[in-house]
């Protein structure tokens, strides 16, 4: 008994990533956002050591503020939450390549946290896929059942219990074809699809769906080469 738990420690060490590599880093301590971070339609702020994620309210999107890097494929995400209200409704962590064109705004993957969910997607092949005029479909509600049920299984939802008005600390991991989430130090979940594989992710985004999410120490590494 003792060799076959030797056996399986040793085997999940192996599959491990080594995110060793900062490739950015911010606790936010400075006045304002640092150059390196990029916006889109983003009324968000750094205001007493925090970035605080906030939609307009008359925007067609919600906030994106975002880092953008040389292509990796196996990358790591940190980052402290907070959902200050029952405003906060959710946000995202998407992993995106501007220059792929074969989906919606180069969507890849994306794992989405709310208090009381964790929900992990792959974009590339799935809901954001432009292959065959999927992605314009399913916006006219105009998908077959067929398509539907693909699209099912490009994604997870993983049951969570998140309190308000407390700090929780986000890792989000890409490993080959598989999306892993953990919060507060205890795994939540993971998800394996094969455009999580995309080899050359090269921009992060913190989405806030709408307001009242407060993030900090947020950082993104990528495994050793």
């Amino acid at each position: 008994m003792k060799t076959l738990l030797c056996l399986s420690l040793l085997s999940t060490a192996a599959f491990a990533a080594d995110y060793s590599r900062v490739i950015f880093a911010d606790d936010f301590s400075s006045d304002g956002f640092g150059p390196r971070w990029g916006h889109y339609k983003s009324s968000s702020v750094v205001k007493d050591g925090v970035l605080v994620g906030i939609t307009a309210p008359t925007s067609d999107h919600s906030a994106v503020d975002n880092i953008k890097f040389d292509g990796e494929k196996d990358l790591q995400v940190s980052v402290k939450f907070k959902f200050v209200s029952d405003k906060a409704k959710s946000f995202n962590v998407w992993f995106d390549d501007k220059n792929y064109k074969g989906s919606h705004a180069g969507h890849i993957c994306q794992a989405t946290i709310s208090p009381t969910s964790v929900n992990l997607a792959d974009a590339k092949t799935g809901g954001f896929d432009l292959t065959g005029g999927l992605y314009d479909r399913k916006k006219a509600n105009q998908l077959t059942a067929d398509e539907k049920k693909m699209l099912a299984s490009k994604a997870k939802r993983l049951p969570v219990k998140l309190s308000l008005e407390e700090w929780h600390t986000l890792v989000v991991e890409t490993q080959g074809d598989e999306l892993l989430v953990s919060i507060d130090g205890k795994d939540v979940g993971s998800f394996k699809s094969e455009g999580i594989a995309h080899d050359t992710k090269s921009l992060v985004s913190l989405t806030t769906n709408p307001v009242d999410v407060h993030y900090d120490d947020f950082s993104l590494k990528s495994a050793a080469k």
